[in-house]
């Protein structure tokens, strides 16, 4: 059993200020794809502002609004389980990664006793948004990180007991954080389409 926390709240400024995970590959959302990558989930909360989705999620803000993807974690973090019994795991996503859903069911079987799995480029790249966590690890790493505003989400990785590095093959974690890049991901879909 898992949750899944969806970050969806940065400003785009690479995307001149667009709604980011509003722009669709292949005529879908980037926020439903990696919603729809978790169906497994028990809760899954989105930090950003409200805005259209297919699945019902629960949402929420870093306080205050804009104080980078550690608040945003701590905020989401606070409302994954309430009101179901805790689950063991929690997925950690950018709301920017059309082909995440190939990651999930790797990162999870690679979770530590202890600590995280994440997901690592073929240059050796983590992917600090695409990750699974213990989620009493998760606690504890943001716990001892202190003030989460501003923090960098590597800094929480750090005061993880064990991180496992996952092999990103199928270009799972690749995100959208440009034009380019949402140009690339938009090419790879029609590809994958026509084949």
């Amino acid at each position: 059993m898992y949750n899944a926390i969806v970050l969806a709240g940065g400003a785009a400024r690479r995307l001149d200020g667009a709604p980011k995970p509003q722009l669709e590959v292949a005529g879908v959302r980037l926020l439903d794809r990696v919603v729809a990558a978790v169906p497994g989930a028990a809760r899954v909360v989105v930090v950003g502002p409200r805005q259209p989705v297919a699945r019902e999620v629960t949402w929420t803000r870093e306080t205050p609004a804009g104080s980078g993807p550690v608040a945003a974690l701590a905020a989401g973090l606070a409302l994954v389980d309430a009101p179901v019994v805790e689950a063991p795991a929690v997925l950690v996503l950018a709301a920017d990664l059309p082909w995440i859903a190939g990651a999930v069911a790797p990162l999870l079987a690679a979770l530590p006793a202890d600590g995280a799995a994440v997901l690592v480029d073929a240059d050796g790249r983590r992917n600090h948004l695409a990750a699974a966590w213990r989620t009493a690890s998760l606690r504890a790493a943001l716990a001892a990180l202190g003030d989460p505003v501003g923090a960098a989400v590597r800094a929480v990785f750090a005061a993880a007991a064990e991180v496992v590095e996952v092999p990103d093959p199928g270009g799972w974690g690749r995100d959208c954080d440009t034009w380019d890049d949402l140009a690339r991901a938009r090419s790879r879909a029609h590809k994958e389409v026509g084949t």
